[in-house]
């Protein structure tokens, strides 16, 4: 449930991603909708450095459990 639960943020925080430096939205582009955001320069920073800790995060995805246990 971990992994599925950090996979769904993950996926979240590359969305922000992608509209901070895009102003594209992939979810809404997927299931419909506008697909493109007006925002402000400020929170196209916030939204950019979300998507950056997700890119982070991608290594605990696919990190061993073992390995924390040392």
């Amino acid at each position: 449930m971990g992994k599925f639960a950090l996979t769904l943020v993950i996926i979240g925080a590359l969305n922000w991603l992608l509209i901070g430096l895009f102003q594209w939205d992939l979810v809404t582009a997927i299931f419909g909708g506008e697909v493109h955001r007006a925002s402000s320069g400020f929170s196209r920073i916030v939204y950019a450095i979300v998507g950056l800790c997700g890119l982070y995060c991608l290594k605990y995805l696919f990190s061993d459990e073992t390995k924390k246990a040392r």
